[in-house]
């Protein structure tokens, strides 16, 4: 008995430093990636628009990458350019994937026109549950938003790829204006990804 108690004394401790170690490993994650010049998706060669992190308040939320089939500095350049497109999210913080669904729903809100919210309405329900099923996105996640045009836009979350799939074109214009629209998420963000500014990516 006394040598069960003694073992369990020596355990908790061992089991304390365990779990230190681990905080430590997940706050001192690997720094997200630099983004490639290019990228190809569905056999199409899109180049890096810009780049660019995500601020609320003081903290750092996100880094962003939009690829393109060309360069362009406008929402409606890009909106109106056939051809594949990719955003691309790299987590800086953990954050709730509910929660993050809620954001991008009420950022549609404020910059699709009101003629054109009831057809995207059923797509952002959809993109909501999706969201929320993942419960939480981590520092150190990654997301992409595929936009092929053969295919519609597909959501992959650390490289796999989420259903359902979303066909209608005005759904996909209507999430990259939470960027990239008349009242964006992040005014400093989206100049970085039209390219219009380059500021230094954050690295944690």
């Amino acid at each position: 008995m006394l040598h069960a108690v003694h073992c369990f004394r020596v355990f908790l401790p061992a089991l304390a430093l365990v779990a230190v170690l681990t905080s430590a490993v997940r706050a001192h994650a690997a720094p997200p990636p630099e983004p490639a010049e290019s990228f190809t998706l569905a056999g199409q060669t899109l180049v890096l628009n810009g780049s660019g992190t995500r601020h609320k308040a003081v903290f750092k939320v996100y880094n962003a990458h939009l690829y393109l089939p060309h360069k362009a500095q406008s929402y409606a350049q890009i909106a109106q350019m056939p051809g594949a497109k990719r955003l691309e999210i790299h987590m800086l913080r953990d954050i709730d994937a509910n929660e993050l669904g809620k954001l991008f729903t009420k950022g549609i809100e404020h910059n699709t026109p009101r003629q054109h919210l009831g057809q995207v309405l059923p797509s952002v329900v959809q993109m909501g549950a999706l969201f929320a099923h993942e419960k939480r996105l981590r520092k150190g996640d990654s997301f992409a938003l595929d936009w092929v045009p053969e295919a519609g836009l597909t959501i992959s979350i650390n490289g796999q790829a989420r259903q359902p799939q979303f066909a209608d074109p005005l759904f996909f214009n209507a999430l990259l204006s939470i960027w990239l629209g008349e009242q964006p998420a992040d005014s400093p963000l989206k100049q970085a990804l039209l390219g219009l500014q380059t500021p230094p990516l954050d690295a944690n």
